[in-house]
């Protein structure tokens, strides 16, 4: 589509394809530097590292890396290496996340641990983990380090919040957002920071491009869980509806909750004890036969209650506080970079 359509998620996302295309070579030499890192006496480890980075993905937290320390004025190696520690802790964490939450599919292709088994899955995560940490010890940087060991333990931390809440639905607002501040917006926050810091930028500098980061890394979650409830298979690459199936109440639901009758509710509460059931009875139901459950109802209440719409409603204004945090800094390609990447994770569902 051309830039004379009047789409902004198309135009969205051809800004964004833009901006990271011209740091597609510092994004590949990301890639290699994870490649050089899987060396192992294991012959899973390369197996497994090769089938991750072949599944793709727009490689988002190294490219915020390599931009915010462009943005801050450093263009130097470092950033590279920085990439692919964050892009490691970004890929550790989508292995253990498909065995806790069973998934079988990961952007469309079987996962780690459908093909290789939990276990082994697990295990592979910790090994990228302990690649992530070798770089950042490698270079040196205390500030880095202490950023990285805060990030891993808040992203435990959120996974473990939404796993003692699953099949809930008193879950409030206030814990909701505790879980995907922890497992996701953190990790985009730390990517901002770190390019700040390897810019040696002031701690005012460096704050505002971490919470600019937290700001998008919200955003995108909302958009995550919005697109579970209106996205299609293909564009998902993993089954529509995956949160319900899991009982994960997330945004959508929560405002159905909200908004819905008595009756209403209590449908939502069967469904989400059905799926409970179900878990406790077949920890792999989750990605077994459709009508295991009957979703539709409540898709429907969804639907009628503007849960979607409103999702993305609430993941514009963080978009906007976002954009209102580095409005100070220089203009340039770095910044319309981390502007393009912005307005891309509010538009990939639209």
């Amino acid at each position: 589509m051309t830039r004379a359509s009047n789409d902004p998620a198309a135009h969205a996302s051809e800004d964004f394809r833009r901006a990271f295309s011209r740091i597609e070579p510092e994004l590949e030499l990301v890639e290699q530097h994870m490649r050089d890192q899987f060396g192992s006496a294991s012959e899973l480890i390369p197996l497994i590292g090769d089938h991750v980075l072949a599944a793709g993905g727009k490689r988002i937290r190294p490219a915020l890396v390599l931009l915010a320390a462009e943005l801050c004025g450093y263009t130097g190696p470092r950033r590279i290496h920085i990439g692919a520690a964050i892009e490691f802790m970004h890929t550790a964490s989508l292995l253990h996340d498909d065995v806790v939450d069973l998934s079988e599919l990961r952007r469309g292709r079987p996962s780690a641990n459908a093909l290789w088994g939990n276990r082994r899955a697990v295990l592979a995560g910790d090994f990228f983990y302990a690649r992530a940490s070798s770089i950042i010890t490698d270079d040196g940087n205390p500030d880095i380090l202490r950023s990285f060991v805060n990030a891993i333990r808040s992203m435990s931390e959120g996974e473990l919040l939404q796993l003692q809440r699953s099949f809930d639905p008193e879950v409030s607002e206030s814990h909701y957002f505790a879980v995907i501040e922890r497992k996701s917006a953190v990790l985009l926050s730390t990517s901002c920071e770190t390019g700040a810091i390897l810019a040696d930028v002031t701690r005012a500098e460096r704050q505002k491009l971490s919470e600019f980061g937290h700001e998008l890394g919200v955003a995108f979650q909302l958009c995550d869980d919005a697109l579970d409830y209106s996205a299609r298979e293909a564009e998902l690459g993993k089954r529509p509806y995956a949160d319900l199936r899991e009982g994960k109440v997330t945004l959508p639901l929560l405002l159905t909750l909200k908004r819905s009758t008595p009756a209403e509710q209590g449908s939502i509460v069967a469904l989400l004890k059905a799926a409970q059931v179900l878990a406790d009875a077949d920890p792999g139901h989750a990605e077994g036969e459709p009508e295991a459950l009957d979703l539709a109802p409540v898709i429907a209440l969804v639907e009628r209650y503007r849960g979607v719409e409103d999702t993305l409603r609430r993941a514009q204004k963080h978009c906007d506080r976002a954009e209102a945090l580095i409005k100070p800094f220089s203009e340039g390609l770095a910044k319309q970079g981390l502007l393009a990447a912005l307005r891309y994770s509010v538009s990939r569902n639209r």
